[in-house]
Parts: C-alpha cells; sequence; structure tokens
C-alpha cells in the first residue's frame, strides 16, 4: 500500500483486534508505531496451545464465540491481502455466501461474482490474534511492548483542554513515553475515561443493557469426523428465552454460545456447568449433531461473560473535541451486544478510518471532528437497531415468564410481519435474502432494504401467496418453548 503521510509517531494502548488492526492500517501509511499490551506475549504460536496457555486478562471474551462480518473481509481482501492469507494459514477460515443460505434457496443457488462480498472469516479469537500479531510485529515501523500498564498521561503544560503528548508507565521522566498522537485499543476496562476526565475532559456517554448473560463452550471434531450437514433446523435461533448459535471456528474446532437473559437465574445457573450446557444444547435440534459425542468432543471448560452493556463514548462536544492528538477505537469507545458479532469488525473498521485520517488530515482538531464523524456514519446505524433489538428482546424475555400474556394488537402486527411476509420472503427470494444480508453484514444501512420499494414489493407478493402456499418456507421451530425444555431439564418453577 502507498505510504501517503508525512512521519509521524503513534502510541497504541491494547493489543486485541482492534489494537493491531489499527497498528497495521497506520504502518500503511507510513507512522510509526508503539503498540502497548498489558498481557504476556503468547509463549507459542500453536493456536491449541494458545488457547488453553495463554493468560489474557485484558480480553475478556478471548474465548467466546467470534466471526468477522462480510464488511471485514472485504476490508482485508482490498486493503490488507497479506493479513488475511496469513490468517488462512494460521487456521482460520472464509465461509462463503452459501453457507449461509437458507436450504429453501440452496439449491438453485447459482453464484454471482458479487456474492464474494457475503463472505464470513470464523475462527477462534485466539488464533486470529496470533495471526494479527505475527503480522504486525513483521511490519516495519511496529513495535509490542508486553506486559505493560499504562499509569498516566503526559499532557501540553497549560493547554485550555488536555493535549495528549504520550503516557506515562511508572514513576519519573524516563518512563514517559511521547508520541504525536494516542489511540485507546483497550478495551472495556479502559483507564483513559478515568485519566481524562482527571485532566478536565467533559467526556459524555450513552449506555444501555444488553439483558443477557453469555456461555461458551468449544468442542473439536473427533478424528476422522466431519461437520453435520445442514438440517431443516436452524443452528442458530432466537426461543425468547434463550439465544444460541454453532460457530464453524479453525483447525477442526467449532463453538456453541448460548445467551441467557439476565433474569433466567435458573437457566443461568445450569448452563455454567459442562453438564448442563450440553444438556440445554441436547433440546436444540439444530445444535445437537454438532455435540454428539461420537461426533465431537467438548475441549474444556463453560466460559460465561456478564455485566454486559451498549457503550458510546463521545469525545467531541459540539465541532470541538475534548481533548486533543487522542483517539479511541474498539470497545474502549463503542460497544455492543456480542451477541450481534459486530465488534471485532467494527474494532478494526475504526483502526482503517483513522488511518485514512491521519494520512490526510493534519490539524488535530479537525482530525478530531471527521474521526467523530465517520464513526456517525459508519457505525452509529448499527448501534441504535442493535438498542432497540435489546430493548425488544429483555421484554420478550419477561413476557416468556408469564404464561397468561397476551401480545398487544402493535405487537402482533410486528410478529405477522416478521413471520409471515420478510422470514418467508428472505427464504423464497434470494433478491430479498441478498437485500437483507447487506445490513447485516454492515454493507450499508440496515435500514435501507426495508425502504426499498423493490424489495419491498418481492416481500408482498410472497406474503400475498398465504401461509398455505408459503408453508415450504415458513418459519422452521428453532427449540422448544420455555415451558417444554424447563419440564425437561427439571427447571420447573424457575
Amino acid at each position: 500500500m502507498q505510504k501517503d503521510a508525512q512521519p509521524e509517531t503513534g502510541i497504541i494502548v491494547g493489543a486485541g483486534i482492534a489494537g493491531l488492526g489499527t497498528a497495521i492500517a497506520l504502518a500503511s501509511h507510513g507512522v510509526s508505531v508503539t503498540v502497548i499490551d498489558r498481557d504476556q506475549a503468547p509463549a507459542t504460536d500453536d493456536p491449541d496451545r494458545a488457547f488453553a496457555e495463554w493468560p489474557r486478562r485484558g480480553v475478556a471474551q478471548l474465548r467466546h464465540s467470534h466471526v468477522f462480518l462480510a464488511r471485514l473481509y472485504i476490508l482485508l481482501r482490498d486493503h490488507y491481502p497479506e493479513l488475511l492469507d496469513d490468517m488462512l494459514r494460521t487456521g482460520a477460515r472464509k465461509l462463503p455466501f452459501s453457507t449461509g443460505l437458507p436450504p429453501q434457496l440452496l439449491a438453485g443457488y447459482s453464484p454471482l461474482a458479487a456474492d464474494d462480498d457475503f463472505t464470513l472469516i470464523s475462527s477462534r479469537r485466539v488464533t486470529l490474534e496470533l495471526a494479527m500479531r505475527r503480522f504486525a510485529a513483521a511490519q516495519p515501523g511496529i513495535k509490542i511492548v508486553p506486559d505493560c500498564r499504562v499509569q498516566g498521561l503526559v499532557l501540553t503544560p497549560d493547554s485550555a483542554i488536555p493535549d495528549i503528548q504520550g503516557v506515562r508507565l511508572g514513576e519519573g521522566k524516563k518512563q514517559e513515553l511521547h508520541a504525536d498522537f494516542v489511540v485507546d485499543a483497550s478495551g472495556r476496562t479502559s483507564p483513559f475515561p478515568g485519566l481524562l476526565r482527571k485532566a478536565g475532559a467533559r467526556i459524555a456517554e450513552e449506555s444501555a443493557p444488553a439483558g443477557i448473560v453469555y456461555f461458551t463452550r468449544h468442542y473439536r471434531l473427533r478424528p476422522g469426523m466431519t461437520e453435520p450437514p445442514r438440517g431443516a433446523a436452524p443452528s442458530v435461533g432466537d426461543l425468547g428465552y434463550l439465544k444460541f448459535g454453532v460457530f464453524r471456528a479453525d483447525n477442526g474446532w467449532f463453538s456453541v454460545t448460548l445467551a441467557v437473559p439476565e433474569i433466567e437465574e435458573g437457566l443461568r445457573a445450569l448452563v455454567r456447568a459442562g453438564k448442563g450446557f450440553d444438556a440445554v444444547c441436547a433440546e436444540l435440534p439444530g445444535v445437537r449433531p454438532w455435540i454428539d459425542p461420537g461426533r465431537a468432543e467438548p475441549g474444556g471448560k463453560v466460559f460465561a461473560m456478564g455485566r454486559l452493556d451498549s457503550l458510546w463514548r463521545h469525545y467531541m462536544r459540539g465541532p470541538r473535541p475534548v481533548v486533543r492528538n487522542f483517539f479511541a477505537v474498539g470497545d474502549s469507545v463503542i460497544r455492543t451486544n456480542p451477541l450481534y458479532g459486530r465488534g471485532c469488525s467494527a474494532g478494526f473498521l475504526q483502526g482503517h478510518l483513522l488511518a485514512g485520517i491521519i494520512a490526510e488530515i493534519a490539524d488535530p482538531a479537525a482530525r478530531a471532528q471527521a474521526y467523530y464523524t465517520a464513526q456517525m456514519r459508519e457505525i452509529r446505524p448499527y448501534y441504535d437497531i442493535m438498542l432497540k433489538q435489546d430493548a425488544q428482546a429483555i421484554r420478550r424475555a419477561e413476557r416468556a415468564r408469564d404464561p397468561d400474556y397476551q401480545p398487544r394488537f402493535r405487537a402482533r402486527v410486528r410478529r405477522h410481519i416478521l413471520e409471515q411476509a420478510i422470514g418467508p420472503a428472505s427464504r423464497a427470494d434470494i433478491t430479498v435474502f441478498r437485500a437483507l444480508m447487506r445490513g447485516f453484514h454492515m454493507l450499508e444501512d440496515p435500514r435501507i432494504a426495508l425502504r426499498d420499494p423493490v424489495i419491498v414489493g418481492r416481500i408482498l407478493r410472497i406474503w400475498a401467496r398465504g401461509p398455505r402456499r408459503n408453508r415450504a418456507v415458513a418459519d422452521r421451530k428453532a427449540g422448544p418453548d420455555r415451558a417444554t425444555l424447563f419440564a425437561s431439564l427439571s427447571l420447573v418453577g424457575t
């Protein structure tokens, strides 16, 4: 890639997906970058050993299910092909558009060249981080400093607003690291908001609960076994009281994630243990073949992650930045419910956008404004949709516990549109499916498809055929209702 920026130096705090992606993007523009990682470097390049042994206290979600959406695949394919190749050599997998097609569309599917734009990258996160870390360390101008914590900020004296010159790693001048700008990629537990507020920055925040606790268990296919063929029952689903998904990974591994509403304390307690987790999976028709003991064996314990929320930190106040020469990427500035799988893709995208802005704009205030505008344009539409979906899911989980609940008219209409119109059309008409996938993969504003007269017309034509003619494309039952599953697992009364 062309190095079109004036020589600059940057400090990135955090060496996860967002931090490494930002470092790689900046280095491609000629910026010299020091990446500070609070955790130790991996002791091995072997993905299986690293998964079992690498202590990554700074990445709470390291051993949960991950996927790179098509937006990030396209970014890698078009701008960082060598990194993509390294990921694939390490074991990450390209999942083509056909992998996610509904069974009703798969039989008559005729690939288009543009369908490559719907490709997913799937892998355990450890494997992705190993590949990215190795690739970043080999780039001119990138230095990774492991096992190091930021203790404070280096500020320009007497500045009207905090003006960052670097970071302090310990006491005294010798422990100061200086650079032209600092990037916070330190994730959910970032120290920077506190440090900046102490320095006088007025940082506004929005937050909302996700309403779930996240449980993941990894499995490995036994020698000679393959992944189960696709059946009628989905391997990803939302039952209201439980969400689930199977995630293909690397080197013979896959994972299952169960997202349990916070209010379902009995179910949460059950799935924390491997035996209970597998018992719930066995009740889900689309998951059961994957965890069949003859096909796969569990690779360890169940990993849990709670206290999940969505967050947006604003480092602009009107037209002015609240801090100069400071930028944040990933979960340290924007985070959402991990269930939607957009965190890694959004974090790398932010780093790519920031690198382009650094290369093109010299003025610190103009850089801050351009970066904020890019985030609002490229990420905010998905953030707003996900917040709305979380609020709806929290209400659904509450109502699932009430056997006497009767939905109101608007709720019945909304459910009818989804189940009798949009759902069947997405399984009967590949043009509708492609349009909906563009929003899912962060390729366009997720509201566009259902505002397109052509797509709406196609949906209405399928809906007008009626339930009988649409029987073959009707929604498949993803699993038992709450009462049935709870009775089967002796959770009655919880």
